[in-house]
């Protein structure tokens, strides 16, 4: 298992639930988990599962708190948090969901939040990192960004669910896709059938 310092990314795309479930994981497993989450991406909490995005110390407390891991979380604005440091020590960063204007931010350098910056961290230490995209479709600009990420390292694991593990609910879509994330992370998990394993007529 790999363990350290982690930093998870949520952003304003839809599918906040895959980020938030991804924290838990991590969490429940005794991992480190930083956690930067944009503005868009408290309203999406907040359309999509509910969150009282203005009782956020609450909301964080109530979803992540009490677990077996360390939890800390960085406001969007803190440019000067541990994570955007090259001397502070982490294992990797995930964006999960990672928004186009995110992901373009990101594949220009902009570092305008501290969520960017952090990822800019990343990148120029030769860390791991990994954004799940969530947009469709796609047009050539997006496309593009995602190209250059690539080409410097960076993992492009989209937000697609698969069927061939026969899902019988959302949470098992969901678990599919936060499995793949954390494939991508050297993290052992149990949150999937594997292609091969017991593979019975259901």
């Amino acid at each position: 298992m790999s363990g350290g310092n982690w930093v998870i990314g949520i952003t304003g795309a839809s599918g906040a639930v895959y980020g938030v479930r991804l924290c838990q994981v991590m969490l429940d497993q005794g991992l480190d988990v930083h956690l930067i989450v944009t503005e868009a991406g408290w309203r999406v909490l907040h359309d999509e599962l509910d969150w009282n995005a203005g009782k956020r110390k609450d909301m964080l407390q109530e979803h992540f708190g009490g677990r077996a891991g360390t939890f800390e979380y960085h406001p969007i604005a803190d440019i000067g948090a541990t994570v955007a440091s090259g001397s502070f020590r982490t294992k990797g960063m995930v964006v999960i969901p990672c928004s186009m204007g995110t992901l373009s931010g990101i594949a220009h350098g902009s570092s305008d939040n501290l969520l960017e910056r952090t990822a800019d961290v990343m990148l120029k230490e030769g860390r791991k990192i990994i954004l799940v995209p969530r947009e469709t479709p796609l047009h050539a600009i997006h496309l593009e960004n995602m190209l250059t990420l690539s080409r410097m390292g960076v993992r492009m694991l989209p937000a697609m669910p698969a069927f061939y593990n026969r899902p019988r609910s959302l949470e098992e879509m969901v678990d599919f896709l936060v499995g793949k994330v954390l494939d991508s992370m050297d993290i052992e998990h149990s949150l999937y059938r594997r292609w091969g394993d017991n593979h019975e007529e259901r």
